[in-house]
């Protein structure tokens, strides 16, 4: 019996080709932070860097402390000034992303039908960015906090996807065996591979697909409308 659904975001939830998301994620934020006299160039490597290091995370930090020990070992001093400044950013000019990802009218159709019978829903979306990034990201397909039981953010995560151990943390907290937990993704090897090593179900959405050559998914996947009637058909 699944007791629990996770749902990744980008690319599932939310309509979005990843490689123009972050060339345009790179520019809006060089634009609010460069003034503050970072290089872009230092930048871009030092949350280059910062994310790498949340996805090797060994579990001995919060991905977000991870994070800007990298970046502070990169951008020095300037990280005291920098820090805040990057929380604002995600808080109003990440908005502007909004414009080049695509609309989900069945989204919320899809959290309602895993909720149903009493599951719990989370958001199991890579946690590398600041919750205030993931709530943005929900928002832009009418979601919000609320429809989720928890979301994963670089404060409450030591993993990342592709280790089973991120999903393993998620199952631990929610109360959940991974035999009772169906993830719900688009990508062949961090969602399908990665949670199926984690001894859990997968279902991938085919809209966005990120397909994985190296390994391949020949379980259970399909469009997300066909995801959401399936949910609808979950007992």
């Amino acid at each position: 019996m699944i007791r629990g659904i996770l749902f990744d975001l980008d690319g599932t939830l939310l309509p979005v080709e990843l490689e123009t998301f972050a060339k345009t994620y790179f520019k809006a934020l060089c634009k609010e932070l460069c003034p503050m006299g970072i290089a872009p160039e230092t930048l871009v490597d030092a949350v280059q860097q910062g994310i790498a290091a949340m996805v090797t995370n060994d579990g001995s930090a919060t991905n977000e402390e991870r994070f800007w020990a990298v970046f502070e070992g990169i951008a020095g001093d300037k990280t005291e000034a920098l820090r805040p400044a990057c929380d604002a950013f995600y808080r109003g000019a990440f908005h502007a992303l909004k414009s080049i990802t695509g609309e989900n009218p069945l989204a919320r159709a899809a959290v309602e039908a895993a909720r149903r019978n009493g599951r719990k829903v989370v958001l199991s979306t890579n946690p590398v960015f600041p919750m205030t990034a993931q709530l943005a990201r929900i928002s832009w397909i009418g979601l919000e906090e609320k429809d989720f039981d928890f979301i994963t953010a670089y404060e409450t995560d030591c993993y990342c996807k592709p280790n089973p151990a991120y999903f393993l943390s998620v199952c631990e907290r929610m109360g959940l065996k991974p035999e009772e937990c169906l993830v719900i993704g688009n990508d062949e090897k961090e969602d399908a591979r990665t949670a199926s090593k984690a001894g859990m179900q997968c279902y991938l959405v085919t809209d966005c697909l990120i397909a994985r050559p190296e390994c391949p998914w020949n379980g259970p996947k399909g469009t997300f409308a066909e995801m959401v009637k399936m949910l609808e058909e979950l007992e």
